[in-house]
């Protein structure tokens, strides 16, 4: 743990600068530029909207929210997140893959990687996360003040998307096929997580299962503190920490043993 400290410190500006400009790139010669980051998610929202409480004549099953406006509310609420993990899952077989002269060619840390992928997508996060506060602001003339507390909610998933991608981007220099592994697993993730419908609207039976989606706690806190005005779960956010920063710490340490090979088979 102490090796990624002084790595994270010692390379904190490469970092910021590498992902302000994966951003740039990323919105480059579009009409609307950094625009898109805002209008997306306000698209996506309007389309899952109108789907699921138009087509599907979908409620939410708690008995609190019943009108079109909270359901979207709550349902951005689980989309966002899971959007950030699905983008970073789908990045991760790739990202040593698409910078081999990092490996090849020059000396650079090639352990800070993962967090350019995870900063260009929490940027996205972050925009929509406006765009939502944003609508609550509207739709019920206020936000509450619970939703300074939504980055420390996310800390977790941090710790643990970044283990996940060490072992993911080491994967995919030796296994090609991870990539579409990826793919298939966010499409299933996407219903395997409460994003459409609440914890407590499924039979017992399946929420103890549910509640193994590492996305369900995190999600779950979200709506707590954004929406519902609730303090976090003190001993459910202590075992997600505890277990992501399992996770960082080992996908660290199988990393470090993989990425001896990488300039062979690259």
């Amino acid at each position: 743990m102490l090796a990624i400290v002084k790595t994270f410190s010692t390379h904190r500006q490469l970092i910021y600068g590498m992902v302000r400009r994966e951003i740039q790139i990323k919105y480059k010669d579009s009409l609307v530029g950094l625009g898109w980051a805002f209008f997306t998610p306000v698209f996506m929202l309007g389309v899952y909207t109108f789907i699921f409480s138009e087509v599907f004549k979908s409620r939410w099953s708690n008995g609190v929210p019943e009108s079109k406006s909270d359901f979207a509310i709550m349902l951005f609420a689980g989309l966002m997140v899971y959007t950030f993990f699905a983008e970073c899952l789908l990045k991760g077989p790739q990202i040593i893959t698409s910078n081999t002269s990092y490996v090849k060619k020059i000396v650079f840390p090639l352990e800070i990687l993962p967090f350019i992928a995870i900063g260009v997508s929490l940027f996205q996060l972050a925009m929509s996360c406006v765009v939502l506060l944003v609508v609550q602001w509207v739709v019920k003339g206020g936000v509450p003040i619970t939703a300074l507390l939504f980055p420390v909610v996310l800390m977790p998933l941090m710790f643990s998307t970044a283990g996940i991608l060490w072992v993911l981007s080491a994967a995919g220099v030796y296994l090609r096929d991870i990539g579409q592994v990826m793919t298939v697993l966010t499409s299933v993730l996407m219903f395997l997580s409460p994003i459409f419908y609440p914890v407590n609207a499924l039979p017992e039976k399946y929420q103890t299962w549910l509640r193994l989606n590492p996305l369900t706690n995190i999600i779950e806190q979200s709506r707590l503190v954004l929406i519902e005005g609730r303090s976090i779960d003190g001993v459910q956010y202590s075992m997600s920490l505890a277990l992501s920063l399992i996770v960082f710490a080992l996908g660290y340490f199988l990393f470090q043993k993989a990425r001896r090979g990488f300039a062979d088979v690259l």
